[in-house]
Parts: structure tokens; sequence; C-alpha cells
């Protein structure tokens, strides 16, 4: 397809995203194919490990492709987004779980989707124009594609920061927090890149000291309230101006269940748990949240002001995580 290459090159299956023009935003049809190749090495003892990587020089991924999603709804079919949410979840518990070694380069912008693709490879390297987050609170969304089982495996408060922020990360400080493994200057990933697919052998990989992690000096203790009022009180009353500006700008409902679904995840056995829950947010999302409100103010009409109006009561964060029933995403190994 036009907006990946998907090959084999000597020892390496290799998945290269081809739009940089639309910053490698992940369609569904991206979804599929990144899957069925995953599907199709699984097994092919010539191919030793998958490397991803990404064309252009602005962004790894910067998100999913949400316009049809947004287009569909509007027109009264939700079935769009919610078949799209499922099998890119599918696809990034195949990342996840995978038998063989995933190299992912993650290069400017790794957003979102593009976070559900490189961020749970087995080997996940950074260099110095990366910047990683998870905004999905701001167009009323919430830190999905196994967002909220990376953040809940962060280090102190930082995942409940991240996850209400959306707040972006350079190299040091997704190594720090856990989104990335390997920090290396992207001048020397190409050649990394060759010598992976002449050996296959993972442990050519070696990184440098990676930068300094501002992440790592903050005190974010003010993460640690309850709920969202009182971790904006907390916020005010430390004077954290940055933060504070993010938690008044963004969905009261999405920041609120990003909270719940990052604590919850905490408990969880394996990434799967988490994107069932995630899947139980994003099914409802274009008809029961501000997902449709947030998309309009931030990517369709650009107007950035979006009109949130969904509750963010304790009894509507139960209500849109509770199980789906005979649509609830699972398993085929937990059949």
């Amino acid at each position: 397809m036009d907006d990946l290459d998907i090959r084999v090159v000597g020892r390496a299956g290799r998945i290269t995203f081809t739009r940089p023009k639309a910053l490698n935003a992940l369609s569904h049809p991206m979804a599929l194919a990144i899957h069925a190749a995953l599907d199709q090495w699984r097994d092919d003892p010539s191919v030793a490990l998958v490397i991803i990587d990404a064309k252009g020089d602005r962004a790894f991924c910067a998100g999913g492709d949400i316009a049809a999603v947004y287009h569909a709804a509007r027109a009264g079919n939700h079935a769009e987004g919610r078949n799209f949410f499922r099998d890119e979840y599918r696809m990034n518990a195949a990342i996840a779980d995978y038998p063989k070694p995933i190299v992912a380069f993650m290069h400017g912008f790794v957003m979102g989707g593009g976070v559900g693709v490189g961020g749970h490879a087995s080997h996940r390297v950074v260099g110095d124009t990366t910047r990683i987050a998870m905004p999905e609170s701001g167009i009323g969304l919430i830190p999905d594609v196994g967002g909220t089982w990376l953040l809940a495996h962060a280090p102190g408060r930082i995942g409940e920061y991240l996850a209400l922020t959306g707040a972006r990360m350079g190299p040091g400080d997704a190594i720090h927090a856990r989104f990335a493994d390997i920090y290396l200057p992207e001048s020397e990933w190409p050649a990394l890149i060759t010598r992976l697919e002449e050996t296959g052998d993972t442990s050519l990989i070696q990184g440098l000291t990676p930068p300094e992690s501002p992440l790592a000096r903050r005190d974010l203790s003010h993460f640690g309230g309850d709920d969202i009022s009182q971790i904006i009180a907390a916020t005010e009353a430390v004077g954290d101006d940055e933060a504070l500006q993010a938690l008044r700008r963004n969905s009261p409902l999405s920041m609120a269940a990003g909270l719940a679904m990052v604590r919850a995840a905490r408990g969880d056995g394996r990434m799967q748990d988490s994107l069932t829950r995630e899947y139980r947010f994003t099914w409802r999302a274009t008809a029961e949240s501000d997902f449709l409100e947030g998309v309009r103010a931030q990517i369709i009409d650009k107007d950035r002001q979006p009109r949130w109006q969904a509750p963010a009561t304790a009894e509507a964060v139960a209500a849109i995580l509770a199980p789906l029933g005979e649509h609830e995403l699972t398993w085929k190994d937990s059949a």
C-alpha cells in the first residue's frame, strides 16, 4: 500500500511509514497491514527481527488518522471508529507479544497511535528530534493504544501528569518514563539498520548516554490527588502554571477517565487488560463523550476552542468505562 513500505531485506522484516505529508498518521488499513505483516513473519525462519521506521523529517507517526472516524460518526456511523480502534488495539497487542525482536526507530513526533506502534516494541530507539506524547485528552479521548499500560509503569506520578496534560517528552524524558530504551543520534540510524538487516543480531544495538531528563528532576506529587479537582487544587497551590493551563484546557471527562484508567492499569497483569478497558471508552467515544467536539476544534475547524459538554463525575466515568457485554474487546488466548 502507498502509506507503508512492507518488505523483507536480508534477515529483517521491514515496515516503513511512507506518508510524511500527513506526519505518517496511522489509518485503519495501515493498522491491518502492519498486523498482517507481523503474522506473515511470525513463523518465517528467514526473518530474524522486525524493523519499524518512517520516511520524512518530522514524524515517526503523529497519531491515528481520525478524520474518517469523525466524518463517519457525524453521519451517524459509529461502527467506523469502533472497528478502527478494535483492529488497531489488536495490532498493538501483537507488537507487544511478538516472539521475535521488533526494533522501532522513533524520530520526530511520536504521538497517540505512533506510541501504539513504537512504544510496545522490544527495542525502542530515540534520537534528538524525538518528541513523544499522549495528547488525547485535548481531543476528548483518553490515552489508548496501550498508552494507559505504559503510563501506569512510568515512575512516580509521571503517568498521571502525562495522561492529564499531554506533555511532550524528549529522548531523555522518554527513556526515564520507560517509553523508550535506547538513545542514539539519528545520523547513526541508517548504518545500524543496514547491519541489523544483514545480521538479524540485536546485540549490535548499542546506545549512548541519553540527554538529561527534565521530568526526572520534577516533583509531580501534586498529581497524586484522588480526583481531578484535587489535582487542580494541588497544582494551583504549587504554582505549576504550565500544567495548570493544560488541566484547564483539556476535556474534563477525558482527564477524569484517563486518571482512573492509568491507576487501574497498575493492577493489570498484561497490556491486553488495559486495551480492553481503553476500548470501553473508545467504543462509546463518538456517541457519548467530547471526542467529536475535540476533533472538530483541533483538527477539522482548527479554532482551538472546544466546548466541552460531557460531565466528569464519578458516575459518568463509571458509565463510560463499564463493560461492553457482547462488544467487549476479547483475546483469542483467553477463550
